[in-house]
């Protein structure tokens, strides 16, 4: 039985339920004032995508589907499509088990842009199929790039980025990095962000402004030692973004996306 509980934070009031989610009073939105975004659309822009009413996805090479764009890094394979699955789940496939073959998609405009007092706060909950030690990935928001990841390892002199990152010989363990012109960040999540077969992993993070930055795994906060809020990327608008690559193995890997969601102060 759902049990509904009121609490301060920051001097944000939010709500939470006891029963079903009682650490959401510590994650990624327990400061973002959701109640008074949805009183006030002034306040902050909302993107949410659940994938219960998605737009049609057409099967080619690359695949398309209306509002993102699919690139198809290293080679001419990968497949997008929304499978069964309670609440509507995007699967993002590379279709190869040969090494740095990926697949990646972008919103096709980039709606977030850092900037002082304009907080941004961003989770996906996804999960990997398929040989999940041999993954390349990419989970949270990057500038509008064809090949945000070639070869396996991030572009960071040409792409600004912030979030998850597992690349090439990291066994499926999630690094949480940023990039501002060219120069990179990077903490190891170590085995909290290890990906697991058919895990479901909610992946986040909040920057409060340029004056800090907070990176959470399944809701609880994950210390950042090496990645700062100096460096984070501040020039260029970011698109919410995902990437699936194989680091080769004997089965593609392919990734599900549940939902994601990204809120920025006006």
């Amino acid at each position: 039985m759902a049990r509904t509980r009121s609490f301060w934070k920051n001097g944000v009031m939010g709500f939470y339920d006891e029963t079903n989610n009682s650490d959401y009073r510590t994650g990624v939105w327990a400061d973002c004032p959701i109640l008074a975004i949805e009183s006030d659309p002034s306040l902050a822009y909302v993107f949410m995508e659940d994938f219960n009413n998605f737009q049609v996805i057409t099967d080619a090479n690359p695949p398309t589907l209306a509002g993102w764009t699919a690139t198809q890094e290293a080679n001419s394979l990968g497949l997008l499509r929304v499978i069964a699955g309670a609440g509507g789940i995007l699967e993002v496939d590379s279709e190869s088990t040969t090494q740095d073959d990926k697949l990646e998609i972008q919103q096709d405009v980039a709606h977030f842009k850092v900037a002082a007092n304009k907080d941004i706060w961003f989770e996906a909950r996804v999960r990997v199929e398929d040989t999940f030690d041999k993954v390349q990935t990419f989970v949270g928001l990057a500038t509008l790039h064809t090949t945000v990841m070639p070869a396996g390892e991030m572009d960071s002199t040409d792409a600004d980025y912030i979030g998850f990152v597992s690349e090439t010989g990291e066994a499926g363990v999630n690094s949480f990095e940023i990039c501002k012109d060219a120069a990179e960040l990077s903490d190891t999540m170590g085995a909290t962000g290890t990906w697991g077969e058919k895990v479901w992993t909610r992946l986040g993070f909040h920057i409060n402004g340029i004056t800090g930055i907070h990176a959470f795994i399944d809701g609880d906060e994950i210390a950042l030692t090496n990645v700062v809020y100096t460096g984070i990327p501040t020039t260029d608008a970011l698109s919410t973004t995902f990437i699936m690559g194989s680091d080769g193995s004997s089965v593609d890997p392919l990734m599900n996306v549940d939902w994601v969601k990204c809120v920025q102060l006006r």
